[in-house]
């Protein structure tokens, strides 16, 4: 059994598409899982739509229709026009009208995820129907009846008991078949997200579930490079990489790998392949059990848009174990991650991404008792086996607001130029 992940910028268009079915023609049919992501940009445009409905904008019916048009520009390039995939696809629209319609909660991460799960859905639904136009046999299947969680909406934890019976009983491993990334349901059958970029998750759990030989992750990249090919003009493929080594990376954010994929496989010991899916016959990066890094070089990881935060006491006393513990309850509290820590004996500096968008809330809550220095809009670059040339090459991005060090990892945050 092997579990392969299609992202969205492997189906963005009907010649992607088909070039994924090359793919699963030349890699085998039987025996294989495939997890796709919506197609293309398209999570983006149901964000859209999200805000439009919740804000309740006048233009929520023209968000809709590009959605729409996109979807069927698609299926125009690869379907007749009496195939029966439109009248599905008509139907899962129909199915968000309804709930758009209907809804009554005011809660957003719920709304979220209940309107963004759709991408999913229609992505899923053309390449399954597509491969039964041009002759192969696969069986689709809606994730959320095998994957369940609890109702953290936007990030659910997954029950792992009752989801491994599930894919234990009701997935038939001979077959090829296609599900959903990224979605999951509920004990009441809502429907929950693992999380931005929890397609890779998804792969994983089912790996873990159906004991598979492998997972692939699909990319349009020859497979992890040790820098972003988008901030770093020079870069290398790792062609081997420690499950421990690629924890770290992910822990610290790189974007190849989601943080939550490695934990499943690493406990089974199940490898993670990075392929290309633009030259696919090349062997990527494997992560598995093995060599920590090779070739074993400096690599660079850069979140962008970051929160600097300096907290010290009204009177100037020392940061101690009851201030930090009050300021990371608040911090889980607003749904604050934290990239680096720093204190000293009157301060307390964190990196914060506000991914919620409730990083103003919690200031307000917290300037009152504390003085709260903020600097928005920096750059956290994460340098794993640093050398001299490694940081000068940084320096070159910005002015440096604050470092840390420790044996295998540096990280600097940059008032960027």
């Amino acid at each position: 059994m092997k579990i392969f992940k299609f992202g969205g910028a492997s189906v963005k268009d009907a010649v992607s598409v088909k070039n994924v079915i090359n793919i699963l023609q030349s890699e085998g049919t039987e025996n294989i899982l495939v997890v796709v992501s919506a197609m293309g940009k398209i999570t983006n445009a149901f964000e859209d739509v999200i805000e439009a409905y919740y804000n309740k904008t006048d233009n929520l019916s023209e968000k809709l229709g590009v959605i729409e048009d996109f979807h069927k520009a698609i299926m125009d390039d690869l379907f007749e026009k009496e195939a029966p995939i439109y009248k599905e696809i008509d139907i899962l629209l129909g199915e968000l009208s309804w709930f758009l319609a209907r809804n009554t909660s005011q809660r957003y991460n719920y709304v979220y995820d209940q309107i963004i799960c759709f991408g999913e859905l229609l992505s899923t639904k053309i390449v399954s129907a597509y491969l039964e136009k041009i002759g192969v046999a696969n069986n689709w299947f809606d994730v959320r009846n095998y994957i369940k969680t609890d109702s953290n909406y936007r990030d659910a934890k997954v029950d792992w008991n009752l989801t491994q019976e599930l894919i234990s009983k009701k997935v038939d491993a001979s077959k090829l078949n296609i599900t959903q990334g990224f979605i999951a349901a509920n004990d009441t059958e809502n429907t929950t997200t693992l999380g931005r970029e929890g397609s890779d998750y998804t792969a994983g759990i089912f790996a873990y579930c159906l004991n598979a030989d492998n997972v692939t992750i699909w990319k349009d990249v020859p497979g992890v490079l040790n820098a972003d090919p988008r901030v770093f003009e020079d870069t290398t493929l790792l062609k081997q990489i420690s499950y421990q080594e690629a924890i770290e990376m992910a822990f610290y954010g790189a974007s190849v790998i989601h943080p939550k994929t490695l934990q499943p496989l690493q406990q089974k010991e199940i490898p993670l392949l990075v392929r290309s899916f633009v030259n696919p016959k090349e062997a990527g990066t494997r992560i598995s059990k093995g060599s920590n890094l090779e070739p074993l070089i400096p690599c660079f990881i850069v979140k962008k848009n970051q929160v600097l935060v300096s907290i010290s006491a009204l009177d100037f006393t020392f940061m101690v174990e009851n201030n930090i513990s009050y300021i990371f309850k608040k911090l889980h509290d607003y749904q604050l991650k934290t990239n680096l820590i720093q204190n000293s004996a009157i301060s307390f500096s964190i990196c914060i991404d506000n991914k919620f968008n409730k990083f103003d809330s919690f200031y307000e809550e917290l300037k009152t008792e504390f003085k709260i220095d903020v600097q928005k809009k920096v750059d956290l670059y994460t340098v794993r086996h640093f050398d001299d040339k490694a940081i000068e090459s940084i320096q070159e991005k910005g002015t440096f607001l604050l470092t840390q060090v420790n044996k295998e990892t540096m990280q600097i945050i940059l008032d960027a130029k």
